[in-house]
């Protein structure tokens, strides 16, 4: 993906904040761009309702602000304004991701055409 340049690269939803977080840091060790997160509010529960509280969400996801392990953070299915209010205050006490500056992996030929962007 770091051909195309993205603002960020990240995942959302499938998984609640605590199943996310391996793939969160994964991510965050090897990408050069800002890292985004859209937990879900928890599981779904036997009737397909999310349980995880604003609170809760809030204090999942809390960890990956301190770790320094994202930039961009929100919420997907379950989440509603008042789990995302949550998240903000927590993590106004922490700096955003500081993006790394990596080195090309591959190097080009200079034979390729050029793309201007």
């Amino acid at each position: 993906m770091r051909h195309l340049r993205p603002f960020s690269i990240g995942l959302n939803c499938a998984l609640g904040a605590e199943l996310m977080r391996p793939y969160i840091a994964e991510l965050s060790h090897v990408a050069d761009v800002r890292i985004s997160a859209y937990p879900n509010a928890g599981l779904p529960n036997a009737m397909g309702e999310y349980d995880e509280s604003p609170h809760e969400m809030a204090c999942k996801v809390e960890p990956w602000l301190a770790d320094g392990l994202i930039n961009v953070i929100g919420g997907c299915c379950g989440s509603t304004p008042d789990h995302i209010a949550h998240i903000a205050s927590h993590a106004k006490g922490y700096k955003p991701r500081a993006v790394p500056k990596m080195e090309p992996r591959m190097k080009l030929s200079g034979l390729e055409p050029f793309v201007h962007g």
